[in-house]
């Protein structure tokens, strides 16, 4: 048990090591051993490194470096943006791409066991059904933790350790949020070096136990690094917060007796992100998309990395590759893989309706065609010299932005009647836009809040989850996307199947009973 321990701890590092030392110029410890390791600040700032590294491969690729192909695995892109939402493949685009009509229409087991034209394979789509990969992130941070205040190194100071704790508990909470919106319930642990079998626990115990601890432990972060090469890409107190927020908005929905206290506290938490981070972040011109997409802005709270200069690419996984083509890509495609449908898009941004969001972020003339004319400008950091056609974007994928604390609180406040702030901060993003203000109240004010998040953060991978955790999935009236009934939602139509996987040496797990 101790060499299989030690063996998770090592490949956490190293493979930190092999991809971090390049965006965060990182050296690597020359030694590796278990009685030489946990001595030095360095070897707490390495294994750092290696929960980040971890995160991106849960979510991308295990080799950043190596051509695109069987490694590729688009979880915000299919999680996020394309399953139950309005979109639809485009027949005229190379390739049918029949996997986003799939997803669109919430037909998992078709996307995870038997896609055509080898894309489940490709995609590696059966990955979503297996959680092993986060179990890894979790793994290694609450190691990092149990381990941190035992390191003997003098220039590790106090405050050094809170942050590392800090960021620990950061990593291990983003995991648990992240597998909560996949699976539902999950198996929960923080104690290091867990070989006790675990049964899943109920989401709201494992949400409301990751509230507590990284509201403890929020403080240690600070609000950004003196580093550009960390900023974003290392959790900040502004990525502890907006999780926290993000945490609270789904235990509202789905512990819903005790709403009204989670809206507070999201209230009081966005106050502290916007009032109180010294500068730390802003809004930025919409001018300078690409410098907010490219990463480690200051409208940035948490991102996961991409460097081309050093072979890096999130390749087909990103979601850029569904939304663009020539000159924008170097092979000659010609046409989109995915567009949204027409209604939708009329109902985000109503013709003649001014919105700097329309000629920024999409090629004139087809953001509502619902063809393959349909040109995504959002994430356009393009590099050159590539001569294939997975030459996208060389931007970070956003995790959380600015925009979406303040569009989190928004909905806060709306949900607690407080229509006045509600329209305030809403009206922070759209200004940016050129968007003329809110004025509508009550439920009006809660689906236009709604609909800015749509606007706002398409391509961001936060789509499917906003409309689970506000219920429109299951609501009548709302008539773009994928709908269920209420018994389907409760049976688990949202959740993804759990592999069989999950069993082997731990029996007490049960899976996803609407997926069998």
């Amino acid at each position: 048990m101790k060499r299989i321990i030690y063996l998770t701890f090592l490949i956490a590092t190293t493979l930190g090591l092999n991809s971090c030392k390049k965006f965060l110029n990182v050296n690597p410890p020359s030694d590796l051993s278990g009685n030489n390791y946990w001595q030095t600040k360095a070897d707490v700032e390495n294994f750092t490194n290696g929960l980040y590294q971890l995160f991106r491969q849960a979510t991308f690729r295990m080799d950043m470096t190596a051509p695109p192909g069987n490694d590729e695995f688009p979880f915000f892109a299919w999680g996020g943006d394309m399953r139950g939402a309005p979109v639809r493949a485009n027949s005229g685009s190379f390739l049918f791409r029949d996997y986003i009509n799939f997803l669109a229409a919430n037909n998992i087991p078709t996307v995870v066991n038997s896609l055509p034209n080898g894309f489940s394979d490709y995609f590696n789509a059966p990955r979503f059904t297996k959680w092993d990969r986060f179990y890894k992130v979790i793994a290694a941070a609450n190691i990092a933790f149990d381990r941190i205040d035992g390191v003997p190194d003098p220039t590790l100071t106090a405050a050094d350790k809170a942050r590392y704790k800090s960021e620990a508990v950061f990593m291990r909470c983003i995991t648990y949020f992240f597998l909560v919106r996949l699976y539902g319930d999950v198996p929960y642990y923080t104690n290091a070096y867990n070989t006790t079998p675990l049964k899943r626990m109920k989401m709201v115990e494992v949400l409301k136990n990751c509230a507590a601890d990284m509201k403890q432990a929020k403080d240690g972060l600070p609000w950004t690094y003196d580093d550009p090469a960390k900023v974003a890409v290392r959790a900040m107190r502004g990525s502890a917060l907006v999780l926290l927020m993000h945490i609270n908005m789904w235990l509202a929905s789905f512990d819903d007796t005790n709403a009204t206290a989670y809206y507070k506290e999201v209230d009081s938490l966005g106050d502290e992100l916007k009032d109180k981070n010294g500068g730390a972040y802003t809004l930025l011109p919409l001018s300078s998309t690409h410098q907010i997409f490219k990463g480690r802005s200051k409208e940035g709270l948490f991102e996961i990395p991409q460097n081309v200069n050093y072979g890096e690419s999130f390749g087909y996984s990103a979601f850029s590759d569904n939304v663009l083509y020539a000159p924008y890509k170097n092979k000659a495609i010609t046409g989109s893989y995915l567009s949204y449908v027409t209604d939708f898009m009329d109902k985000l941004y109503p013709p003649g309706v001014a919105d700097k969001r329309i000629t920024t972020w999409f090629k004139a003339g087809t953001y509502d065609k619902g063809d393959q004319t349909f040109l995504m400008l959002k994430f356009t950091n393009v590099y050159a010299n590539q001569n294939a056609e997975d030459a996208n974007p060389d931007d970070n994928q956003t995790v959380f932005r600015l925009p979406d604390a303040y569009l989190l609180q928004a909905e806060a406040n709306a949900n607690l009647g407080n229509d006045t702030k509600a329209q305030q901060l809403a009206n922070l993003v759209r200004a940016r836009a050129g968007a003329a203000n809110l004025t509508t109240t009550g439920k009006d004010l809660a689906d236009d809040i709604f609909y800015e998040r749509c606007r706002e953060l398409m391509g961001e991978g936060q789509y499917w989850y906003d409309v689970v955790r506000t219920k429109r999935i299951i609501d009548v009236t709302y008539k773009f996307g994928y709908h269920c009934t209420v018994e389907q939602f409760k049976a688990g139509a949202w959740t993804w199947p759990i592999d069989k996987s999950a069993l082997i040496n731990n029996p007490g797990i049960t899976l996803n009973t609407y997926w069998q």
